[in-house]
């Protein structure tokens, strides 16, 4: 798959920045795009023609970004859809929801080109890998792994299990909190842990301490998640004994990448 098999799909109230956004796509030979100016329209419009990427800014006449990526997630249908939010918004209440629901990017207005083609890159390598696993074909060197997904969010579980099945993994087991993470890893043994910062009973940071000291899988990499951007916690959860840490959205080429550098070249 190449850029020019891309079917797009723009929602942004304003005819001036539905252009720019189109002419962006275009400059990578996107051609075959579909704008609308309301949520609703291009969600009933997605009912008869499903795309391969949704491109949405935050706040929208009828509903917002969010709620767009909400409903698609909990429509079988379009649950696999990849969605790229463009926005200047800044508050963490709006943007938590939109990492939380597995959007592939998140743009700034303004963004420049190497931010769209840097996206538009991770969005092909997912389609393609899919497309690859739909067929039953796949990389082979994935498939005997066992992964441990750790989330309080089952809409961001949700996500990360279908980039993982993209990968090639079928073997994920999922835990809600730190709490029962730390049970399902007495339960059984796992290659990875990808597991959240930010969740009840139990945090990201509390569990992998716990994991390193307290389990028989005190090696197993762990990857965390999150939106957190203050420095101090940020440092708390390294010297916890994470082997990454990456921000939400989390990118399928980063989680092909680090599952391939972490565990493939340990085995």
């Amino acid at each position: 798959m190449n850029f020019e098999d891309l079917f797009v799909l723009v929602i942004e109230p304003s005819r001036v920045q539905r252009s720019i956004i189109t002419n962006h796509l275009k400059s990578f030979s996107i051609e075959d795009i579909e704008e609308f100016s309301t949520a609703e329209e291009a969600l009933a419009f997605m009912q008869t023609q499903k795309p391969d990427l949704v491109v949405s800014s935050m706040h929208l006449p009828d509903m917002t970004g969010t709620d767009v990526v909400a409903k698609m997630r909990e429509d079988e249908s379009l649950s696999g859809v990849t969605f790229m939010l463009i926005s200047s918004e800044t508050h963490h209440r709006y943007l938590e929801p939109i990492r939380q629901s597995g959007a592939i990017a998140l743009l700034p207005k303004p963004f420049d080109r190497d931010d769209m083609e840097a996206a538009l890159q991770s969005i092909l390598l997912y389609l393609s890998d899919q497309t690859v696993e739909e067929e039953g074909v796949f990389d082979d060197r994935f498939e005997d792994l066992n992964i441990l997904v750790v989330d309080d969010s089952r809409m961001s579980r949700k996500y990360v299990t279908r980039i993982l099945t993209s990968i090639g993994i079928h073997n994920i087991t999922e835990a809600e909190d730190g709490s029962q993470g730390l049970d399902r890893l007495h339960e059984g043994r796992y290659d990875m842990v990808i597991s959240d910062y930010n969740m009840p009973n139990l945090d990201g940071r509390e569990m992998v301490e716990r994991i390193r000291q307290d389990t028989e899988q005190g090696s197993v990499p762990v990857v965390m998640i999150t939106s957190e951007e203050n420095k101090q916690l940020l440092a708390a959860i390294q010297k916890a004994g994470v082997t990454a840490l990456c921000s939400k959205p989390l990118s399928y080429e980063f989680a092909k990448d680090i599952i391939a550098r972490l565990v493939l070249e340990q085995h």
